[in-house]
């Protein structure tokens, strides 16, 4: 087990943004098998989340 979980050091994240929420959702089958398959399933959906936030922050602004 890695000593990885919560430390924004060890993820792609700015050092003062501490990973403390967790946040669960629905999705199909084939959405969680292709999130698996990444190399870092976590960070591939917290990209995701973050592009798709920043895209509809630029629309609305």
């Amino acid at each position: 087990m890695s000593g990885r979980k919560g430390k924004p050091e060890n993820f792609d994240n700015p050092p003062s943004r501490d990973l403390t929420e967790n946040v669960t959702f629905r999705a199909t089958k084939e959405m969680k098998e292709a999130i698996q398959q990444q190399d870092n399933p976590a960070q591939f959906c917290r990209d995701a989340i973050q592009e798709k936030l920043d895209r509809n922050k630029q629309s609305e602004g």
